[in-house]
């Protein structure tokens, strides 16, 4: 479950700022490091999405620049935006529909053959609650899990911290906001949990 919680402020922290942003900390994304890292995503970004649609094997050696790591077959329709890639770790098989935005300011983890359907979103980025918290510029991250084996439908919204579990569908339009267990299917804003199967197996 994700939880809208307030942190303090850490000025005296001797971590760097992306060391803080990994942590769950508060960080300012305007550091100067955090800045090229994203300028770097948005080179191999620019070029993956002007790949040619025949060209597989541009596309596999950008995915394994930009992303932690890029299971076999991964497959990712352009256009495609993320704000570091370093943080996304794809298991074999993967595929993501044209207009996925995943925004990885910390880890994000999906799992092998995992579907995922045109313009779903993925935020770990979140800002804090009161005001002027917010007024300083800075934010924190919660890292997402997405298990094996789960479809996501399009227009799909998962929020900072969530974890899926395997096999669980995700509705088009949801906005999940809580957990999903293994093998349940959710939909609604907020996402709710209408069935689950318990017999399959694969």
């Amino acid at each position: 479950m994700f939880f809208w919680i307030i942190r303090k402020n850490c000025y005296n922290n001797p971590m760097s700022e992306k060391d803080n942003m990994l942590a769950g900390l508060f960080y300012n994304a305007s550091d100067p490091e955090l800045l090229q890292a994203r300028q770097r995503a948005r080179r191999l970004l620019w070029q993956y999405n002007a790949t040619d649609p025949a060209d597989g094997d541009k596309r596999r050696e950008l995915a394994r620049r930009l992303f932690g790591r890029a299971g076999e077959r991964l497959s990712i329709e352009p256009p495609f935006f993320c704000d570091y890639g370093s943080q996304i770790f794809f298991g074999d098989g993967v595929f993501i529909n044209f207009n996925c935005v995943i925004l990885d300011c910390a880890r994000v983890d999906i799992g092998e053959g995992t579907q995922i359907g045109p313009g779903v979103q993925i935020y770990t980025a979140t800002h804090p609650l009161e005001p002027n918290a917010r007024a300083e510029s800075r934010e924190f991250a919660a890292p997402i899990k997405i298990g094996r084996n789960v479809w996501i439908g399009g227009g799909a919204i998962i929020l900072p911290g969530i974890t899926i579990g395997d096999n669980a569908v995700v509705g088009a339009g949801s906005v999940v906001t809580h957990d999903v267990a293994a093998f349940a299917v959710v939909y609604g804003n907020p996402a709710r949990q209408r069935r689950q199967f318990y017999n399959f197996k694969k």
